[in-house]
């Protein structure tokens, strides 16, 4: 499977931090936030990844993440000209995703906890899937009501009267079809070819499933001022309490096999004197020692 990162928007929400770099580059505590849905996309199993973002964004992404070799990764980049819709990203990323199965997480959307991703993709096949995350404010968000067997019964966007408290975090997976099925859809009243309708598309043929995440997970959407300094302060209480970091991307790379110790060595010594660089180094050496 493939990853999508929608990095776009305007971002105006975020304004006047937003004028000279967008909010995905914006720091979450000790990393820009963009390093959170990478860090996801990897913990899925996915390594080939394509950002989508901003005519003037897109080369500080490139700057900042390169080809993602470093990580083990293939990192590719794509301009979206304007802010078309979450769904217009399939059509954007078109011939990168082709007729493979796709995973699309945005760019703000930052998970913590054991989400057992990698058994989920790697158990996809057909169809659609969304996640469902518990919420006491449901008339905020898009919202999923679900049969017992996982089933999608219904999606409303910021329902008056929502049909369960599951909000729809800003991550999907889709089959090889994501892209002829996106082509169907019809803009919204804002001009914008719109997720949800996406999602509903499946869902009336039938293909569309939902996962409920449980206790113990966080789904922090870091899109606004207050949202943005609760996710930094999450994070920062997490890795001052375990001593571990969130979304090292390093660390992650060398778990899963996708860097060497060797290449990790390599990329240790490019990095400047931080207390990341530290925590970094820390890392390579407990992984040698168990060795």
């Amino acid at each position: 499977m493939r990853g999508i990162v929608l990095a776009g928007g305007a971002g105006t929400r975020l304004d006047p931090m937003t004028r000279v770099a967008s909010k995905q580059l914006q720091p979450v505590y000790d990393k820009p936030m963009i390093y959170y849905p990478l860090a996801t996309l990897m913990e899925a199993g996915i390594s080939e990844i394509l950002i989508i973002s901003t005519p003037t964004d897109t080369p500080r992404f490139e700057e900042l993440l390169g080809d993602g070799s470093p990580w083990g990764l293939s990192i590719e980049y794509a301009v979206q000209e304007r802010p078309g819709g979450i769904a217009q990203a399939f059509l954007v990323g078109e011939s990168f995703v082709g007729d493979e199965p796709v995973a699309l997480i945005l760019g703000d959307n930052i998970f913590y906890g054991a989400l057992g991703l990698a058994e989920i993709v790697g158990a996809f096949t057909e169809g659609a899937m969304v996640f469902g995350y518990p919420v006491s404010d449901p008339l905020r968000y898009g919202v999923v009501e679900l049969a017992a067997d996982g089933k999608v019964l219904s999606l409303e966007e910021k329902p008056e009267r929502p049909k369960s408290n599951l909000a729809v975090p800003g991550f999907y997976l889709y089959d090889g079809r994501v892209v002829q099925m996106t082509k169907g859809l019809r803009p919204s009243a804002r001009g914008e070819l719109e997720i949800t309708d996406l999602n509903r598309a499946y869902m009336e043929e039938g293909s569309l499933r939902a996962v409920r995440l449980g206790r113990g997970i966080a789904w922090l959407d870091s899109g606004t001022h207050d949202s943005l300094l609760e996710a930094a302060n999450f994070i920062a209480t997490i890795e001052h309490r375990q001593g571990l970091k969130i979304a090292c991307l390093e660390e992650i790379a060398l778990q899963q096999g996708l860097v060497t110790p060797e290449e990790m060595e390599t990329t240790l010594a490019a990095m400047p004197n931080s207390t990341y660089r530290d925590y970094v180094a820390g890392v390579l050496e407990e992984h040698q020692s168990a060795q």
